[in-house]
């Protein structure tokens, strides 16, 4: 494999598995914040032994997400020293006040929120809880405006070989970054709320301190239900989004290839594995894509036809991407909207099955989240900044294959040996249960 190659791999390597602990930090915060504050203005010590144990979950996640991240901005000089010459001006203005304001704010107040429990009362500590989780999610809004400025530039001008900034405002208000923010959260929130679910459900599965446990099962199951169909009203939009300033990402996603107004949506596809058409489509809905891509019966859908091989991004992973995230979205809504049912009718224990797959459900939103990653990425392709700098031309020139697969070689190891430690930590801490 040669060096652009090689390098797209490490960084989707050490991205995705970064992204492994992100969402977690993004969504229990929250519900961290929220059991504290239920201590603090109840006094019932119970919720303070429930928000303990969460707490130290989120620590553990959050350690590792700091750990795996800090690798992730040195690529872009190492392995992209041309996109980072090209438009580093405009990205590095994000990625600093992300470094410099929301991650040094949440930072210092975990260390608050750590060694001040018997400092602090009880509201002053459950607010600084509130203050990480908002900062936590402050430094992910920053980090998407920079991919929402790669996915849709604004507020640039080319200049000396370069783009520079022209407005900062433009950047901060870009659409598409704030849609992009809107999506990801909220399905990070889902992830939070199927993680405090499927622990919940392990213990109340092996009876222990059943009440502890409904409590936290039931704050998960209310979290997780209206973050996944808050997740689906924004994943409308980002469609739409995608539809017109992406559309050969959306021609992708549903392997569209002909160019039509009034465009059906087939409810059967299978695309060509050459990427050349499709080998089936059936079970058309009339007028089914044009409604939903643009809220119109008569839109035009542009389709891959139209654009030129070199221009299209690989249909096949694109699109089944995207089918595995809209499949399990709705699972998830079906899913959470039971477990909210069953936990306010009091009968969780007697469905034990609905308990297990909730245990086996944990990883599924993490799956999603990924498979969305790998649609707004992949479907970005083969630009590095959409309409502006190819791919290809973002790779360092210098650095060699060898180089590249000595470092990625090397970061498989490390990030693999960190992800046997955290995996080990939540699964020792998870099963020890709440301490009262």
């Amino acid at each position: 494999m040669d060096t652009l190659t090689l390098s797209r791999l490490q960084f989707a390597v050490t991205a995705m598995f970064h992204f492994l602990f992100v969402p977690l930090t993004l969504g229990l915060g929250w519900l961290v914040a929220w059991f504290e504050t239920r201590y603090a203005s109840s006094g019932d010590e119970k919720y303070l032994a429930i928000a303990r144990f969460w707490g130290k979950l989120f620590l553990i996640n959050f350690a590792l997400g700091v750990v795996t991240g800090i690798t992730l901005e040195f690529q872009f000089g190492m392995n992209w020293a041309e996109y980072s010459k090209y438009v580093g001006d405009i990205f590095g203005a994000p990625l600093a006040i992300e470094a410099t304001a929301a991650f040094f704010l949440e930072s210092t107040f975990i260390g608050v929120w750590v060694f001040g429990w018997e400092r602090l009362s009880r509201k002053a500590h459950a607010a600084v809880m509130w203050i990480v989780a908002f900062a936590t999610n402050l430094s992910a809004l920053w980090i998407l405006l920079a991919n929402g400025w790669m996915q849709h530039p604004v507020g640039y001008a080319l200049r000396n070989g370069r783009a520079e900034m022209t407005s900062f405002a433009a950047l901060v208000f870009n659409p598409y970054g704030w849609i992009e923010f809107g999506h990801t959260v909220l399905a990070a929130w889902t992830v939070a709320g199927f993680f405090v679910m499927g622990i919940s459900a392990w213990h109340l599965l092996r009876r222990s301190q059943d009440e502890l446990f409904r409590r936290s099962f039931s704050a998960g199951a209310a979290f997780a239900l209206a973050a996944s169909l808050l997740v689906a009203i924004m994943g409308d939009v980002s469609g739409g989004n995608a539809a017109r300033n992406q559309p050969a990402k959306l021609a992708a996603m549903e392997s569209v290839w002909q160019t039509r107004r009034d465009a059906p949506y087939a409810l059967l596809t299978v695309p060509r594995l050459r990427g050349d058409g499709n080998y089936v489509e059936a079970l058309k809905i009339p007028h089914g894509l044009s409604l939903l891509a643009f809220h119109s019966l008569h839109a035009e859908v542009k389709g891959l036809n139209d654009f030129p091989p070199q221009d299209r991004p690989p249909v096949l992973p694109v699109f089944i991407g995207f089918r595995t995230m809209v499949g399990l979205g709705t699972l998830f809504i079906l899913l959470s909207a039971l477990a909210v049912f069953l936990s306010r009718r009091g009968r969780l224990q007697d469905f034990p099955l609905f308990l297990r797959v909730l245990v086996f459900a944990i990883p599924l939103p993490y799956l999603a989240m990924l498979m969305g990653w790998l649609v707004t990425e992949m479907g970005r392709q083969p630009w590095a900044v959409y309409g502006l700098m190819r791919t290809a031309d973002a790779v360092s020139r210098t650095v060699t294959p060898g180089q590249v697969w000595l470092s990625l070689g090397g970061f498989t190891l490390f990030y693999a040996s960190l992800g046997v430690v955290d995996f080990w930590l939540l699964a020792k801490y998870a099963r020890k249960g709440i301490e009262v």
